[in-house]
């Protein structure tokens, strides 16, 4: 049985985010490439993390080694067990990432921009809350999330 995608789409991995991670393809929206980070983070390709973060994004002005390692922390450290889709306009995506440290709850919801940059789309920045202090998390969209006082990206 072929392997599961991280991404949840419910694919195979060598038929969904594989493609992307290996440069055979770029992803076509912004919830293609969020969900390909994620698989990313999922199997430690640090390197399309890196390569997919937009040239405008704060980690670009850092030392590439630097941003390697500390995906590749978060991504060892860290399972990546679902991510869950809960609002889409535009370049705006608002999902749940469901992710385990050492059996402790990590899990997030973030409002994440995407830019194009004449190549692809490219994660510009986010914002996260940890859903444990949202009510029923999997409800909301990107307008009742920005209404928490959350800033728009």
């Amino acid at each position: 049985m072929p392997k599961r995608c991280p991404c949840t789409s419910g694919l195979a991995y060598a038929d969904c985010c594989s493609p992307l991670h290996h440069g055979k393809r770029e992803a076509g929206t912004p919830e293609a490439l969020m969900r390909s980070r994620f698989a990313a983070f999922a199997v430690g390709d640090v390197e399309y993390l890196w390569r997919t973060l937009h040239p405008d994004h704060h980690d670009r002005a850092l030392p590439k080694h630097d941003v390697l390692r500390a995906l590749r922390a978060a991504s060892q450290n860290l399972k990546y067990m679902r991510l869950q889709i809960l609002d889409e306009a535009g370049e705006r995506i608002l999902f749940r990432a469901s992710v385990f440290e050492k059996g402790q709850d990590r899990s997030f919801v973030e409002l994440s921009l995407f830019a194009h940059d004449g190549m692809g789309w490219r994660y510009l920045e986010g914002e996260s809350r940890d859903p444990r202090a949202l009510s029923e998390p999997g409800a909301l969209t990107i307008e009742s999330f920005l209404a928490l006082g959350a800033s728009p990206p």
